[in-house]
Order: structure tokens, then sequence, then C-alpha cells
């Protein structure tokens, strides 16, 4: 499933693909990967990219099944 509220979050901070993952110790491949949904990282790259982007867990990773 792809992750458009990692995506629309980097993009509200202003940040690239390559600005974010410098920020947080990642390729530009990985946060790719991880926007599109193909790519499952870390708890702890999780919480790097929450703290970079100023946003919770939930905000960027949790979703809700919309039955």
């Amino acid at each position: 499933m792809e992750n458009i509220k990692l995506k629309i979050a980097r993009i509200e901070k202003g940040y690239s693909q390559q600005d974010l993952a410098d920020h947080v110790g990642a390729t530009r491949q990985t946060i790719g990967l991880i926007e599109k949904g193909k790519y499952n990282p870390s708890l702890n790259l999780c919480i790097r990219i929450a703290q970079t982007l100023d946003k919770t867990l939930n905000d960027l990773f949790w979703y809700e099944d919309k039955e």
C-alpha cells in the first residue's frame, strides 16, 4: 500500500526524498520504496522519520480499514 501520508508530510516540510534520507541516515531509494509501499522500514527508521517530519508514528504509518 502506497504511503501517501509520508509523501505529503515530506513535501509539506519542504524536503526532497534525498533531504529526508540525509536527515534520517537512509538512502533516497529507501525513502522512495517506503513511499511506494514496497519496503517495510525498521521501527527505529520509522521513529527517525516521524521525528524529522514533526509527526507521530500514527500520523505517518497507521492505516484504518475502511469497511
